[in-house]
């Protein structure tokens, strides 16, 4: 693997010691490790351990230089044949982010810290895997920053424990008791408060020794100010050092009879902690934010509120006195940074996390329209699922309206509804529906629906590929398009066209749906109950396309005269329908009362009518959705067409007949029409003669 690391500068801190040590690891193991940052005292350990080292000032908050970065960054990206960009600051992360979408890698971020709720610090919960290092900061990232929890991945920091050497605890042999705080000069790391408590402990330790580690940069130099006149107040500036930032941290702990962590806000892990840890020191500590995954109070160290000078001081004082105490808080904290924190797990984890991450990819498939088109989808979702192996997980995104299709679809490991009428209406709703696809994090978007809507949704995403038509309804936010310039071409061929980009070939058209047992065991007793015997042939008709189509039904007297044929013959009849067709059912059985109609209208869910077209010997139906049932059922079907193109609609199947007559008008695509030519020229008894050479040729 070829891993780029992306951090403001490579001074010395956790982060920028975590980023070295994960760097070494890599080069050691055969990988290629990359690192890009503004520079800094640890380059020179990062590039003799074989790493390479790019400097840019990644680091400034200027929109113009996050601007002139991002094209630098994804041409390294592209020289150096990085596979996954590792984000571990906010400022690089905008600018790693938008490189790495413009090379097409796979994008991960390290939430080292807890990020205020705001833009800005968007970025971090932008990777395909969002890597946090303590639960504090899962839950951060999950509750403020809507990070799915499938995204997130736990990787605590770890230490080599080479670079410490423990030492059971015991009291030294000197007058001196060292205590120290280390970190950066800051207000959240609370050193007024840490002065404040040692002034407390100054007066029962009379040989107390303060070490103040760690420096200001430029614009806390005040601050650090403020520090000092504190400890001269105090009258400890006798017994303080300000020992600046020191790089050999496994040195200073070796002299440290304790550390107090004194942070005031939530910390995200405590490097220094489990350094100090596995070197034997004792610890007492803040209890905030990821600290309590480190330390558990009474047991590994002694947890304090934040900014509480006394409570500090008595913990302090506390293990200066009890030295059983002390040892019993280090040979139980040393175990644990053994089993836990070490560096080895470290980079065993994250090297898992990248494996991970470049096999396991996420698409989403959307196909919002009706019911016929979901099913028309079928095809192309069983290729899609052949093509790519079990890693590659495939959501589909459908209308509340005609999920039930999908339901038990083995071709899908995820079923997400789009419920346009009510939860996902107007702006806000769609804005909800985009922010819920986006926390999916999908690697590859198909959009089978290809308008306006479904071209936005599938930009928003932020998929890095983002497969449709090229068809001037917004599809400029596709970045795989191919023309839709092939108008009279049938559905599922049209669908496919799509999928050739992505190296699937239509082999299989067959159409599919999955009803349930206890779908056929309905349908069984609702035809028992009319008393239709398990062998006995019965002919199904759908009644009326939608009500938005009304143009492609067949009149209603045709329909009576075809069931009154069809009974004289004593052929059952089922009419099949919603519940608004109800009354037109009950037209066409008082019109042909001899034929003994079996009205299911408004009695099926969609795998309830397709156990039901199932068992029908012949269907006959016009261009409407239980056409695709029976296709998807294998059930021989009279397919009546008007205003439409059967070449553009007539589902794929094998046992059919199309009835469809010229008029000059046709196919129209017109909603309404006075005449309706075309579908009353459609004789009933030409379809009755089509009815019986089907279910002759059933016989054979």
């Amino acid at each position: 693997m070829n891993i780029l690391q992306i951090l403001p500068e490579m001074h010395v801190g956790g982060v920028e010691t975590g980023t070295l040590d994960l760097a070494k690891a890599l080069v050691k193991l055969g990988h290629k490790a990359v690192v890009v940052s503004g520079g800094g005292e640890l380059v020179g350990d990062l590039e003799s351990a074989g790493a390479i080292h790019y400097r840019l000032p990644v680091h400034k908050k200027s929109l113009s230089s996050i601007l002139k970065m991002i094209p630098q960054v994804a041409e390294i990206i592209r020289a150096e044949e990085i596979d996954i960009v590792h984000a571990r600051s906010r400022v690089p992360a905008w600018i790693a982010y938008f490189a790495a979408r413009r090379t097409n890698r796979v994008f991960i971020t390290t939430a080292h810290g807890y990020y205020r709720k705001h833009y800005f610090s968007r970025p971090m919960g932008w990777g395909k895997r969002v890597v946090v290092v303590s639960n504090a900061i899962a839950r951060h990232m999950i509750e403020d920053f809507g990070v799915s929890r499938e995204r997130v991945v736990m990787v605590p920091r770890g230490v080599d424990l080479n670079k410490f050497t423990f030492r059971k605890f015991e009291r030294k042999v000197k007058n001196d008791f060292v205590v120290g705080i280390v970190g950066r000069f800051s207000p959240i790391k609370g050193h007024l408060h840490f002065v404040q408590a040692m002034a407390r402990v100054a007066r029962s330790i009379p040989h107390l020794k303060i070490w103040i580690v760690g420096d200001a940069p430029a614009s806390r130099e005040s601050y650090k100010e403020q520090i000092q006149v504190m400890v001269k107040r105090l009258g400890l500036w006798h017994c303080t050092e300000f020992l600046g930032t020191k790089k050999d941290i496994p040195k200073v702990l070796s002299q440290l009879d304790l550390l107090v962590l004194a942070t005031t806000t939530h910390e995200a892990f405590g490097r220094v902690i489990v350094e100090a840890q596995a070197s034997g020191v004792p610890v007492v500590a803040t209890e905030v934010g990821g600290v309590v995954d480190v330390v558990e109070n009474g047991k590994t160290g002694l947890l304090i509120p934040p900014a509480d000078p006394a409570s500090m001081a008595e913990a302090v004082i506390r293990l200066y006195r009890d030295t059983k105490l002390s040892a019993r808080l280090v040979e139980n904290a040393y175990r644990n940074v053994k089993r836990k924190y070490n560096l080895d797990l470290m980079i065993k984890n994250t090297l898992n996390l990248y494996e991970e991450a470049l096999s396991n990819f996420r698409i989403l498939i959307i196909k919002l329209s009706s019911l016929g088109d979901i099913i028309l989808s079928t095809a192309a979702l069983r290729a899609i699922r052949e093509k790519f192996p079990p890693n590659y997980k495939i959501s589909f995104l459908v209308g509340e309206e005609s999920k039930e299709a999908l339901l038990r679809c083995p071709y899908i490991d995820e079923l997400l509804v789009a419920d346009f009428k009510n939860k996902e209406a107007g702006l806000r709703g769609f804005i909800d529906l985009a922010r819920r696809l986006r926390s999916k994090n999908f690697d590859i978007a198909i959009d089978l629906q290809n308008n306006r809507k479904s071209h936005i949704l599938s930009f928003l995403t932020l998929s890095l590929k983002r497969y449709g038509y090229d068809n001037k309804k917004f599809s400029f936010l596709l970045n795989c398009r191919i023309p839709d310039d092939q108008l009279s071409i049938a559905p599922v061929k049209h669908q496919f066209r799509i999928l050739e980009m992505l190296g699937i070939d239509l082999v299989n058209s067959q159409l599919e749906l999955w009803p349930s047992p206890e779908d056929a065991c309905y349908i069984d007793e609702l035809l028992t109950s009319q008393w239709i015997s398990v062998n006995q042939k019965i002919v199904g008709i759908s009644v009326s396309a939608s009500e938005r189509w009304l143009t492609k039904s067949w009149p209603v007297t045709h329909m009576a005269k075809l069931c009154e044929e069809l009974g004289r013959k004593q052929i059952r009849v089922v009419i099949t329908g919603t519940e608004k067709d109800l009354e037109l059912a009950k037209t066409i059985a008082n019109m042909a009362k001899d034929a003994n109609i079996i009205n299911a209208c408004g009695k099926t869910t969609v795998n309830q009518l397709a156990s039901l077209i199932k068992r029908c010997a012949v269907f006959v139906c016009v261009d409407s959705s239980p056409l695709h049932i029976a296709a998807a059922m294998n059930t021989p079907f009279v397919a009546l067409f008007g205003p439409t193109d059967p070449n553009r609609h007539l589902p794929p199947a094998k046992n059919f007949v199309v009835i469809k007559k010229d008029w000059p008008c046709r196919p129209c695509y017109k909603s309404k029409c006075r005449e309706r030519k075309c579908m009353e020229l459609i004789n009933p008894t030409e379809v009755l003669a089509t009815v019986e050479a089907l279910l002759d040729s059933r016989k054979e």
